[in-house]
C-alpha cells in the first residue's frame, strides 16, 4: 500500500520505528532543492563556481533527517556544506570554511544543527574559521537554527 505507514515510538528513548514503509511519489511541492554536488564539506572545492556569491547553509548531518520541511524552509535559494563535528574529521574543517568564505563574497551563513551536544561543534568550527577571517575585508551575516530531537525548531539567532 503506498503511502501507508504504521509508526510507532518510545517517547522515553526517542526512538520511532517504522512496521511498514513503502516510498510515496513526490509532489511538485516536494522536489528537491539541492542545486549543486558535492555538498560533504571535505569533497566541496573552495573555489567551487557555484560558491560565488552564494548564500551558503552548513548543516549537520542529521538535520535533513530530523527536520521533515528542510529543502523548502532552509535550502531554497541556499548553497549546502554538511558534516558531522562528532564522527568526521574535522581538523581541515575551520580553514576549508575560511577558505570558502573569503574567496567567494558569500552572501550569508546558515548554521542549521541539532540540539545535542555534539552538533554544537558546527558552530565552533564557523566561528573559528570567522575569527581567521581578514575582518576589514569581510562581513558575512551569520544565522543559527537549532532543531530538536523531535524535529521542531528549537531556537533561531543572529551571531554576530
Amino acid at each position: 500500500m503506498y503511502g501507508k505507514h504504521k509508526m510507532v515510538g518510545n517517547p522515553q528513548t526517542h526512538q520511532i520505528g517504522c512496521h511498514e514503509s513503502v516510498p510515496k511519489i513526490a509532489h511538485e511541492s516536494e522536489k528537491s532543492a539541492l542545486s549543486q554536488w558535492p555538498i560533504q564539506l571535505h569533497l566541496v572545492p573552495t573555489k567551487a563556481p557555484y560558491l560565488k556569491n552564494a548564500h551558503i547553509l552548513f548543516a549537520a548531518d542529521c538535520v535533513p533527517f530530523a527536520y521533515s520541511n528542510f529543502h523548502g524552509d532552509f535550502l531554497e535559494g541556499k548553497k549546502i556544506i554538511i558534516g558531522c563535528p562528532k564522527l568526521d574529521d574535522t581538523s581541515p574543517y575551520e580553514d576549508k570554511l575560511k577558505e570558502i568564505l573569503a574567496e567567494n563574497d558569500v552572501k550569508s551563513l546558515t548554521l542549521v544543527h541539532m540540539e545535542v551536544p555534539c552538533c554544537y561543534g558546527v558552530e565552533r568550527i564557523a566561528k573559528s574559521a570567522i575569527e581567521k577571517l581578514d575582518k576589514s575585508d569581510v562581513k558575512i551575516p551569520i544565522k543559527k537554527v537549532v532543531i530538536s530531537i523531535q524535529g521542531e525548531i528549537k531556537e533561531t539567532s543572529d551571531i554576530n
